[in-house]
């Protein structure tokens, strides 16, 4: 999921009329980079008029602490996905498979990370948002609609206004389905929840077998992003497009 959250509005023109955020070319990245962690990036097309914080929840492991997750740079790599979409566009490097209550000291505020253009925070929690920055928050149209992220954790990345290419952002998490790829691709832009969404997504994922109907790369990587990305494995990829029902991805490891 990538919920949208921009500043709260101030003044009568901008409560009555808030501003809009337009996301495209939506690109994720997902595998387990050891047992029960996970690693994934994300990027994507950004217009905003105003500041916004993208917040991604994530099914962290419970009691993982607030380090559970650890925030990559991947500001020297700002083409990857490109260079991950190139792997699928010579014939000799691609093949595909299969079909398609007691009184309690004031909480502390959440660290706050310099990762590449982000400012970027771990939330542990729900309840935790109280400690990030005040400007933001998360509609509760989420978790009315999407129950079970009460209890996910949430990685937060506060972008600026204007129309940008987003570098990738990344980081590892330990996750509470050892075996499976989480991929977060339920969106809420505009503060609302839509049981069907218009998806412009391109899913990468490495695993040990590829999914019924998506491509396979065989051309050998010659970057690993940072160990994000494991070096002379295939590479897998799964587009969705158009209007499609607004719910995460999940893939056996």
């Amino acid at each position: 999921m990538c919920c949208f959250s921009i500043a709260r509005p101030v003044g009568f023109f901008e409560r009555w009329f808030p501003p809009k955020v337009h996301v495209s070319a939506t690109n994720i990245f997902a595998r387990m980079t050891a047992p029960g962690v996970q690693a994934l990036a994300y990027a994507m097309n950004l217009d905003a008029s105003a500041e916004v914080a993208m917040i991604l929840p994530l099914p962290v492991a419970p009691d993982s602490g607030e380090d559970a997750l650890t925030f990559l740079d991947l500001s020297a790599h700002p083409r990857m996905f490109a260079e991950l979409a190139a792997l699928f566009d010579a014939p000799a490097m691609q093949a595909m498979r299969g079909g398609p209550s007691r009184a309690i000291p004031a909480p502390k505020t959440l660290a706050v990370h310099k990762v590449g253009s982000f400012i970027a925070s771990y939330v542990p929690s729900r309840a935790d948002f109280t400690r990030l920055d005040p400007r933001f928050r998360v509609p509760d149209v989420l978790f009315d609609a999407v129950p079970h992220y009460a209890d996910y954790g949430f990685a937060v990345f506060q972008l600026e206004a204007g129309k940008a290419t987003i570098h990738p952002m990344a980081f590892t998490f330990p996750t509470r389905e050892p075996d499976k790829l989480f991929l977060p691709t339920v969106h809420v832009h505009d503060g609302t929840f839509q049981r069907e969404a218009t998806f412009d997504h391109a899913l990468y994922y490495q695993a040990p077998r590829d999914h019924a109907g998506d491509e396979t790369a065989w051309g050998k990587l010659t970057k690993d992003y940072s160990m994000l990305v494991e070096r002379g494995g295939p590479m897998h990829r799964r587009t969705l497009q158009g209007k499609l029902p607004n719910q995460d991805t999940w893939l056996v490891a």
